[in-house]
């Protein structure tokens, strides 16, 4: 057996044992570290191995989790460690985001740890008010061949977690989200972070990672021996690539290494993240990711403009009442601009059809792109290109300068469906040379955010959700699974669901028809994504000619931004409901959303702080239960002090706008 392979055995044996080794190593010692306000405590024991734990005013999280990392062929940073420094240090500072995905201001309070080995690297515990973290660092110079790392999380108790599997590592990270036992997960299934573990007492946890850079991705599994345990897996370094056959896109690993990454010191790795939540509310407020995200590595950010995208794909370019043929031609997106235009819509994106996705200078006959770029300009409507990930990356520099002569404001980068070494290196250079052209981002096919956007905020938006486009081809998107999102995959970052529907079924009535898509749940539903649900560049999914045909919802999707200076959660259990408040300016906007359940819930206005305001909403109407699309449009006033009484019909939603 290998030296890695056995050392991977034997941490997974101490995982199981970790206390009483802990406890019994004969120069163990322990370290603690607690948040700022002391509600958690993480405890390092240095013995023979490290082990962290973590507890909370309720009890214990984390029972003693192995960490270790083994590198250059067989060198166990972890085993037998001897400490040669401890630093410990609090911050209580203000981050300024240049983009508002959930506030104008982000406190950033911690404490940290920072413990030094002998052998030349360390470990940094930092703690939050709700959440832990945990890196390796090295301060060697020179070549570092990672061949594994060992990280576990060992929960305390015998909790269930929500769990997105994949079958394989080559994948678009879109999984519904299934519910079980942590001990029940097995070392033969693993899936994606986030993971969200429910807790006994109410509290919630989430396991994902921050700061990635020249490292893979962390997939989540579990272990064999009955035990709540999920440990870290990774993909292995790429030696040889080759598409599929007869694709244009699926790159794919056919001859891997037998370790996970090539780097260099001196270095810091990613953080370990566990999210904490006393209430399932909590969750959505959480942003520590972004917090640990790289510093901000570009100098003017003021061009940055967040907005709402007319999208072409999804509805098939289905318009209609016009005198010319629809398809992917000029004068299809021409009309595409007009209605953008007409609603303040800031951006048109091309998707795939605009040119051969296998080369971004083939392009389609249909289209002239001279006119159309210069009919957006004259519009003032941004537009924004879509690509195959490994064309763009073979033609990254020759196509931004052919679309920064053409105007362009920002890309689509679809299909990496990998977070290897290699393609979260692609991630990183795609976003400064997009960055140095003044274009946005929206990555699709893409792996979970991990805080890139801190440094890189023109990355607006990301995949790695199992969105509405999914509805063109299955029974998956449901309002059960919609109200699973904010409380999963939405705690890594911004997401790309593309909500905005206007034709919308109830469960019986819904069928799945690729070329004239529908939506399950109802209309108020889709108009609620739109504050539930955190994306600075948030599609319109849905057909030009069926918005028009809307007033009452383009009254609320026209001025619905897509960054918000302030969120206040109202109320919210993960899978069954949310209701929420975000400010922009001085306007309010709040959402509700149910699962297939109806309710009643109850909207407490006090986050209006006073006065009286006008309220336009837009509810479920009297017959949304069996026709789905039925939206009722009101106006009233109301002050702070009120509560409003609201009625959710089955797969129904609620929003509302509040201007002083």
């Amino acid at each position: 057996m290998k030296t890695k392979q056995g050392h991977l055995v034997f941490g997974l044996l101490t995982v199981f044992v970790g206390a009483a080794l802990a406890g019994a190593a004969l120069r163990a010692e322990v370290h603690n570290v607690s948040s700022p306000d002391k509600r958690i405590k993480v405890s390092v024991t240095t013995g023979d191995r490290i082990f962290y734990s973590v507890e909370a005013e309720s009890g214990k999280i984390l029972s003693p989790s192995a960490v270790s990392m083994t590198v250059d062929g067989g060198r166990v940073l972890g085993l037998n460690p001897e400490v040669k420094g401890k630093s410990e240090r609090s911050v209580d500072e203000k981050i300024i985001p240049p983009v508002k995905e959930k506030r104008a201001v982000i406190p950033d309070r911690f404490n940290e740890m920072s413990l030094r080995f002998s052998g030349g690297y360390g470990l940094i515990f930092r703690v939050y008010d709700d959440a832990v973290a945990y890196r390796f660092f090295i301060e060697t110079e020179g070549r570092i061949q990672v061949d594994a790392e060992e990280a576990t999380f060992f929960f305390a108790g015998d909790p269930k977690g929500w769990i997105p599997f994949v079958r394989s590592m080559h994948t678009s990270f879109e999984s519904n989200y299934s519910y079980l036992a942590l001990k029940d997960v097995g070392s033969a299934r693993f899936s994606y972070a986030p993971v969200l573990v429910d807790l006994p007492g109410g509290l919630k946890a989430a396991v994902t990672e921050a700061d990635l850079d020249d490292y893979p991705g962390m997939f989540l599994t579990g272990i064999d021996e009955g035990l709540a345990v999920l440990r870290g897996k990774f993909a292995p370094y790429p030696l040889e690539e080759k598409l599929r056959a007869k694709s244009d896109r699926a790159l794919q690993v056919v001859r891997a290494a037998d370790y996970i990454a090539l780097t260099r010191g001196p270095r810091s790795f990613p953080w370990r993240v566990i999210m904490i939540a006393r209430n399932d509310g909590e969750l959505i407020a959480n942003d520590v990711v972004y917090r640990l995200g790289p510093p901000l590595q570009m100098k003017d950010t003021a061009w940055i403009r967040p907005g709402k995208v007319a999208w072409d794909w999804w509805n098939a370019w289905n318009i209609y009442g016009v005198d010319f043929r629809a398809g992917i031609n000029t004068e299809t997106y021409k009309y595409y601009i007009d209605f953008a235009a007409r609603h303040g819509i800031e951006y048109v994106i091309l998707d795939e059809g605009w040119s051969d996705p296998a080369d971004l200078f083939k392009i389609n006959p249909e289209i002239d792109m001279e006119e159309l770029a210069a009919y957006a300009a004259e519009k003032k409507v941004g537009l924004i290109m879509w690509c195959v990930w490994v064309t763009f990356d073979r033609q990254m520099e020759a196509a931004l300068d052919r679309f920064e002569k053409w105007g362009v404001k920002g890309v689509k980068i679809d299909f990496m469906d990998r977070d290897d070494q290699k393609v979260v290196e692609f991630y990183r250079r795609a976003a400064a040379a997009t960055a140095g052209r003044r274009m946005i981002v929206d990555f699709h096919g893409a792996f979970k955010p991990d805080g890139l956007r801190r440094a890189f905020p023109n990355i607006l938006s990301r995949e790695g959700v199992l969105g509405l486009e999914g509805s063109k081809w299955s029974f998956q998107i449901t309002p059960d699974h919609d109200l699973m999102l904010p409380f999963t995959r939405m705690l890594a970052g911004p997401m790309d669901y593309t909500p905005g529907a206007m034709i919308n079924a109830q469960e019986r009535q819904f069928r799945a028809v690729y070329d004239r898509p529908m939506s399950q749940g109802t209309r108020a539903h889709q108009l609620a994504m739109y504050v539930v649900y955190e994306s600075p560049l948030q599609m319109l999914c849905d057909s030009p000619s069926n918005y028009e045909r809307e007033p009452d919802s383009m009254a609320f999707l026209s001025p619905v931004p897509t960054v918000w200076d302030e969120t206040v959660v109202l109320g919210a259990v993960v899978g069954d409901y949310v209701v929420l408040a975000r400010r922009k300016e001085d306007t309010w906007y709040a959402a509700a959303m149910t699962d297939w359940s109806s309710r009643k819930l109850e909207v407490d206005l006090g986050f209006l702080g006073g006065g009286t305001w006008e309220a336009e909403i837009f509810a479920d109407g009297p017959n949304a239960e069996r026709y789905a699309g039925d939206l009722k449009r009101t106006a009233r006033r109301v002050t702070s002090g009120e509560k409003l009484e609201i009625e959710l019909a089955p797969g129904g939603g609620w929003a509302a706008i509040f201007r002083k």
